[in-house]
């Protein structure tokens, strides 16, 4: 079997591409010319990497009509909020044309792989409190660039499967942490901060947005587990929400955090308006029971051990 794996270089898609690797997988991986390759250096020789943009409908039909992958796992995107607001028309272009060029390089080539493309939950946006736990079934109601146009490619795949057969299976990940996770994202600036104290490079204080938004967390090792199987026992035209089992204030992953430092007593938190977004969704508690049932997954590394090892990452790394 042959996969093929856009973003392969990013925060998840190294990690898909370790587990696959692992599996003795053939594995090709879409890059940019100025992909950074050190997320998958410790195994870069066991993997195909292939220059291709997928802004570019010729460019990926190209890479498609030469591997002929098996199963096709769309990472690729713009996945930072706060930018999405700054540059909005890269952002839809990146995650909506981006999704578009793919699908229909596929039709176009008349291939038959199983595609699973990687939507958000940022997609539910504004949940109302009888709409807990969120259900696949919620209304979407992006508030973000980056949802509106992740919300956008997920119905596109759908709309794509519904007219043209394209087996597209589409998953709604929560919060996903672990090392490797990009320093823009909370806790793994949190983390970089507190190694930067450590180490001396910047007085012991952690500089912090909105600590009361709640977020379910699972592991990144979990997660790419879960797309493993979602192509394997997953049906074609679904969509299935992914979450681990802790909800949590993000406050509390810093306090976590902190207490793993053996500077946590000297160490103060500073708040930065300018890093809360202008519209955030406060509250995310999944039902992911759809997924659990037809996959038999769960996930096995508990939150403490994967803030340990983001941290351990980012010690090796200041």
């Amino acid at each position: 079997m042959r996969s093929l794996i856009t973003g392969i270089t990013g925060f998840v898609g190294s990690h898909l591409a370790e587990l696959l690797s692992k599996k003795r997988e053939k594995v090709t991986g879409i890059i940019r010319w100025r992909s950074s390759l050190e997320n998958i250096e410790d195994f870069k020789d066991k993997l195909e990497l292939l220059e291709c943009d997928l802004k570019d409908l010729s460019s990926i039909a190209t890479v498609i009509k030469k591997t002929k992958p098996d199963y096709i796992y769309h990472l690729a995107a713009q996945s930072y909020v706060p930018a999405s607001f700054t540059n909005p028309k890269e952002t839809v272009e990146d995650n909506l044309i981006g999704t578009l060029n793919l699908l229909e390089a596929v039709r176009l080539l008349e291939q038959k792989p199983i595609i699973h493309i990687c939507s958000t939950s940022d997609v539910y946006g504004e949940i109302k409190n009888d709409e807990i736990p969120i259900k696949e079934s919620s209304p979407l109601r992006p508030v973000s660039p980056y949802a509106i146009s992740k919300a956008a490619a997920d119905m596109m795949a759908h709309g794509y499967f519904l007219s043209y057969g394209i087996r597209t299976i589409r998953t709604r990940a929560f919060n996903i942490t672990g090392p490797r996770r990009g320093e823009v994202f909370a806790e793994s600036s949190f983390a970089k901060q507190i190694v930067e104290i450590e180490k001396g490079l910047k007085k012991p204080e952690i500089i912090v947005g909105n600590l009361k938004s709640v977020r379910t967390f699972a592991d990144v090792r979990d997660i790419v587990r879960a797309y493993w199987l979602v192509l394997r026992r997953g049906k074609p035209g679904e969509v299935y929400n992914i979450a681990g089992d802790v909800t949590i204030p993000i406050g509390k992953i810093l306090d976590i955090l902190i207490s793993l430092s053996h500077m946590a007593s000297e160490i103060k938190v500073k708040t930065e308006p300018s890093l809360f977004r202008p519209v955030d969704s406060i509250s995310k508690i999944p039902d992911d029971s759809k997924f659990r049932k037809i996959a038999g997954w769960k996930p096995e590394i508990p939150i403490e051990k994967s803030l340990e090892d983001l941290l351990n990452w980012w010690r090796g790394r200041v």
